[in-house]
């Protein structure tokens, strides 16, 4: 059980999942809105909207393993400072060529304070309590999904894109202070040396594996959501609200359902494995739901189904990662997962896409239904109930 001194640890590692999702939805939203005004082209604007994700991929697990080396709390700490200094690029100089600069370095920083994040609430929370931190650090995280998008383009619309990074400069200075403030420096844990079979076999380990596919999996259809419920709406001739609407139901869904989700993970009521068989299952059912069945209704349905189910899935598998992972490579196992979790983030949207080119979106859309009930059945196949789960083998 979390001591109080961990308990007020842990709020400032929330508001740095907090400040990763404004940063990453906060801007796409602005660009998206503003390029005409900038001069940026379509090419452009997905150049630069990719530079996020495509950091995030190389250097999360390169930052993960880092924090297992020098401790968790430097590596937070100066990846906050290095997102405070990459927006302030964009606030002294707004053009596109710095927006993409600092769009990078925005990037690589939240590549190095994420994992360790959530390596340090793996190891605040204690194994009793994984899955009650876990949903509250991963509800803080879609609050800023949704807001960020919001607050981005309402500050973009009064002032200027140079106030919103400027906004994300002085989130990140908070959350700076109050991590080097609040949260205490966790000892690093001595560990062996791997040889590059014991590499290849921690992440090729089901304990590893599945957790991993399960949160890329979920990822993926949330990235397609996201994208493709506003599409639908307009495909629909619905009011162009609705599908804002769409996503922010899927959003409050998440965050209504994480923390509670957490909890009853901790009181053994609610098991990893079939908690995150269902909710795939759920989520799969709601992918399919609006492939042939696209209405006003039936997206309100699907989104607050999918909310619920990635609510459900994401806690449950994080949890089952930390509970399996020795501390003394807690950084390099998140950086890895949320490398998988990206990877996700990119390939639902590009399976879809792809799909509904060659065929129709319906197709598409039930394409990724079809891999969300395959990832189901992987999950109910591949995972153990946390009272039965082993280390993988040092």
């Amino acid at each position: 059980m979390t001591s109080p001194a961990s308990d007020r640890a842990l709020p400032p590692l929330f508001l740095a999942g907090f400040t990763t999702a404004f940063g990453a939805h906060g801007v796409a939203a602005v660009l998206g809105s503003e390029s005409s005004d900038i001069g940026l082209s379509i090419l452009g604007l997905g150049l630069i909207l990719a530079l996020y994700d495509v950091a995030e991929v190389i250097f999360k697990p390169v930052f993960g393993s880092l924090s297992d080396r020098i401790g968790t709390k430097p590596v937070i700490v100066g990846g906050l400072v290095a997102f405070v200094l990459a927006s302030c690029v964009a606030v002294v100089h707004p053009t596109p060529l710095l927006f993409a600069v600092a769009r990078l370095g925005q990037g690589i920083a939240a590549s190095a304070f994420s994992p360790a994040s959530s390596a340090s609430v793996a190891r605040l929370a204690g194994p009793k309590q994984l899955g009650r931190y876990f949903g509250r650090y991963g509800a803080w995280k879609s609050v800023g999904y949704v807001l960020g998008p919001l607050i981005g383009v309402a500050i973009a619309h009064w002032w200027s894109i140079a106030a919103v990074f400027g906004t994300m400069a002085a989130v990140g200075a908070i959350a700076a202070v109050w991590v080097v403030v609040g949260m205490p420096a966790l000892p690093v844990v001595p560990r062996p040396r791997y040889t590059v079979a014991d590499l290849i076999r921690q992440t090729t380990d089901r304990g590893f594996l599945v957790p991993t596919m399960i949160l890329a999996t979920s990822t993926g259809v949330l990235g397609v959501a996201v994208g493709f419920l506003p599409y639908l709406a307009t495909q629909l001739d619905l009011p162009a609200l609705v599908g804002p609407a769409a996503v922010a139901v899927l959003a409050l869904g998440s965050i209504f359902a994480q923390p509670r989700v957490g909890a009853l993970h901790d009181a053994g009521r609610l098991a990893a494995r079939r908690g995150s068989t269902v909710g795939l299952a759920v989520a799969a059912a709601c992918v399919v739901l609006i492939a042939v069945a696209p209405h006003a209704a039936t997206l309100f349905i699907a989104a607050a189904g999918l909310g619920i189910a990635i609510g459900t899935v994401t806690p449950l598998a994080f949890s089952h990662l930390a509970s399996v992972t020795p501390e003394e490579r807690m950084g390099r196992t998140m950086g890895n997962a949320e490398m998988g979790r990206e990877l996700g983030d990119a390939g639902g949207p590009l399976l879809v896409g792809g799909v509904a080119a060659v065929a129709a979106l319906p197709v598409g859309l039930g394409v990724l239904g079809g891999v969300t009930a395959v990832s189901a059945l992987l999950a109910w196949a591949g995972l153990r109930d946390r009272a039965r789960d082993q280390a993988p083998p040092n």
